[in-house]
């Protein structure tokens, strides 16, 4: 008998198995346990997961100029008679009518990449994203990643025939009261379409408990805080325990995690270097015409490097150009945006800001260093903390929201776990110390949900979803 856990996250994926005695984590990609949680679509919508998907995106946008079409956006569904049309939950089609209206379209677009589309899955409002004029359902977006890993599971595993336990988060991302039930079914429904037959879902952050507990030095009784730092959501459990027998008190979560940390590193000490907050002058019919650059029209595309490849067209770069033939430091400034643009650099300065990030975890300071901009500035955790200052009023609060939902104090809890990504940020760090003297430990930051699923899937245990 084997456990099985899947951990399919927002920015990575892992997965593990369990067999009653040792923890096996699955390789996903070559020598690696972890893989981007990444799907590209090519014209002729053959697909490509993982790190090869972003390489390929990443290739196939360097030097390209983008040129936009108005075409026809897509399709509209008639649900089935009978049904609740308000109920975001009901997926049920019988028939598909054209919608028409104007979009802007990238003919020479090579290839589409979906990364973070866990974040839509509690989202009512999306039903649909159009992938070279073919509607695609977000759950038809996500099942080649859970192919893969199927598939990598299936070399690893000594049996033919499992079941998989897959984590969730405490909350999807979204407002809609029925976020969760939607997020559950549309990971519910990719994952059959993968293959797996048999699959469970539980809490991620109770999952990383498990593994936690699994662990020869854990205590054999007492109370446990788990805060799951990751990439896309900020989860966390209270678990009380007494050898193999625990009970759930408390759960709570925020759509909080290190791709917005990222986001906001550049906005904050990137962005002046390109350009925002400098003036534009231009002559137009025989006029000198000077008004602020208007940064804003790309900070959205900047801050997501997926799709930064769209600003390298005509109606953007000319202003950017403006701005290099007034010469100066300002030259500089725009020749860099023009550089991140024409070049695709998006993803390589992201690389760069998380490996600043992951520095100062360690260090007082360090070098933000992309020598593909000529960039390399000083980068110090005063400066960092002061920018995380409003995440971590938020990160407290919800820490004293779960802590009161299970009507115990903080004195009475034993241990508190930090996992994944973002939970070594030193910032978070000090924050849990501060709360909980002499009471918290790292375990197994980026793994830790897949060996929990991986027991919990051996045991059998379930969680009222």
């Amino acid at each position: 008998m084997i456990g099985v856990g899947i951990d399919f996250g927002t920015t990575n994926s892992a997965a593990a198995w369990y067999d009653g005695h040792d923890i096996h984590l699955v390789k996903l990609e070559l020598s690696q346990s972890i893989m981007p949680t990444a799907t590209h679509l090519d014209q002729d919508l053959v697909t490509t997961t993982g790190e090869a998907a972003v390489q390929q995106y990443i290739n196939e946008n360097r030097n390209r100029i983008v040129e936009l079409t108005p075409e026809v956006i897509a399709k509209a569904s008639v649900l089935v008679e009978g049904r609740d049309i308000t109920d975001p939950r009901t997926e049920h089609e019988v028939t598909t009518l054209h919608t028409y209206g104007k979009s802007i379209v990238d003919r020479g677009l090579p290839g589409r990449l979906f990364r973070g589309v866990k974040r839509l899955l509690g989202n009512p409002a999306i039903r649909r994203l159009m992938v070279f004029d073919h509607p695609f359902r977000l759950v038809a977006l996500i099942t080649p990643v859970l192919v893969h890993i199927r598939e990598a599971l299936e070399k690893s595993l000594p049996v033919g025939e499992f079941e998989v336990h897959f984590g969730y988060p405490v909350k999807f991302e979204g407002q809609s009261e029925y976020r969760n039930d939607l997020g559950l079914s549309r990971l519910r429904e990719a994952s059959e379409y993968a293959g797996f037959n048999q699959q469970s879902f539980y809490p991620e952050p109770v999952a990383a408990t498990l593994s936690y507990l699994h662990d020869e030095t854990s205590p054999d009784f007492g109370k446990v805080l788990t805060l799951d730092f990751g990439g896309g959501t900020l989860d966390l459990s209270l678990v009380e325990y007494a050898g193999v027998e625990f009970e759930v008190l408390s759960t709570a979560g925020l759509a909080l995690g290190g791709d917005r940390i990222d986001q906001l590193i550049f906005k904050e000490l990137l962005f002046p270097l390109l350009g925002k907050g400098e003036t534009w002058s231009r002559v137009k019919d025989g006029r000198l015409i000077e008004n602020e650059f208007p940064f804003i029209e790309f900070e959205d595309k900047l801050l997501n490097w997926a799709v930064t490849y769209t600003l390298n067209q005509n109606y953007y770069r000319a202003k950017v150009t403006d701005c290099i033939k007034q010469g100066g430091v300002m030259a500089e400034k725009f020749s860099r945006l023009d550089d991140l643009i024409t070049h695709n650099y998006s993803y390589l300065v992201f690389q760069a800001i998380k490996d600043a990030k992951v520095a100062l975890s360690d260090s007082a300071e360090t070098l933000l260093d992309i020598p593909e901009l000529d960039i390399s500035i000083e980068f110090n955790r005063g400066q960092f903390e002061a920018m995380m200052k409003p995440m971590l009023v938020d990160i407290d609060r919800i820490v004293d929201q779960v802590i009161e939902s299970a009507r115990i104090s903080a004195d009475d809890i034993d241990v508190v776990i930090r996992t994944g990504g973002s939970s070594q940020i030193d910032a978070v760090k000090r924050l849990m110390e501060k709360k909980f003297p002499g009471k918290v430990t790292e375990h197994d930051p980026f793994t830790s949900v897949a060996a929990g699923l991986a027991i919990a899937g051996y045991h059998d245990y379930q969680h009222k979803v």
